[in-house]
C-alpha cells in the first residue's frame, strides 16, 4: 500500500553487527557483533553527505518533535526484531538496514509516524547465515559481480520469487 506521507528528513541506521561506516569510524573488524542493537540517526541531506545527527539536533531544526522521534525509535526497534526472525529462518543474518519515516494524517487530521521507504537488499545489509557471503549493495558498493543474482537469491529465500528466477513467472496478478 502507497500513502502520502510529509517525509521526516531523518534516516535510522539499526545496527546488529559492526560494517560499512561503522567499521571505519570506530576502527573495529566488520562482521564483530554488538551486544544490543544500535540505533543512529542521520540527517537526510545529500549536500552535506547525511550527517549524523543527535535527537537534540532532530529537535532543535525542528525535524520532528519528541514524540515522533520515540515512535521512529519503537518503530525501528520493532521491526529489527520481526526482520532479525525472518531473514533468519531464510539463511541470512541481518547486519544492519536504514529506515525512513514520514507522517501520514487521516481524514480526520489524526497523524501518524509510518515507513516512507522500501525495505529491501538496497536498505539492508544481508549477510548468509553460514558463509557470511554479501548478498546485498555493499556488492555494489565494493565493485563485486552478481548483483542482480544476489537479490534474487535472497527473494528465492524469501519465497517471493519463483526457484527458476523472474522468467519463471507465469502471471501477474494484481492486488486490490
Amino acid at each position: 500500500l502507497v500513502r502520502e506521507a510529509e517525509i521526516i528528513p531523518v534516516r535510522i541506521a539499526v545496527r546488529n553487527m559492526v560494517a560499512g561506516s561503522m567499521a571505519k569510524r570506530f576502527g573495529v573488524e566488520e562482521g564483530t557483533p554488538l551486544p544490543r542493537s544500535i540505533v543512529e540517526y542521520y540527517w537526510k541531506n545529500d549536500e552535506f553527505n547525511d550527517p549524523m545527527v543527535t535527537e537534540e539536533h532532530i529537535t532543535a531544526f525542528g525535524w520532528a518533535a519528541p514524540q515522533d522521534i520515540d515512535d521512529m525509535l519503537a518503530l525501528s526497534l520493532r521491526i529489527n526484531d520481526y526482520l532479525c526472525g525472518l531473514f533468519y529462518s531464510a539463511g541470512l543474518k541481518l547486519v544492519d538496514f536504514k529506515l525512513e519515516f514520514g507522517r501520514s494524517y487521516d481524514e480526520n487530521g489524526e497523524m501518524r509516524i509510518i515507513i516512507a521507504d522500501e525495505i529491501s537488499p538496497d536498505t539492508c545489509r544481508l549477510w548468509d547465515v553460514e558463509t557470511l557471503k554479501k548478498l546485498d549493495k555493499d556488492r555494489f558498493r565494493h565493485d563485486m559481480d552478481d548483483i542482480a543474482e544476489a537479490y534474487q537469491e535472497v527473494a528465492r529465500r524469501l519465497g517471493v520469487l519463483p526457484t527458476n528466477g523472474p522468467d519463471d513467472v507465469s502471471e501477474t496478478k494484481i492486488m486490490q
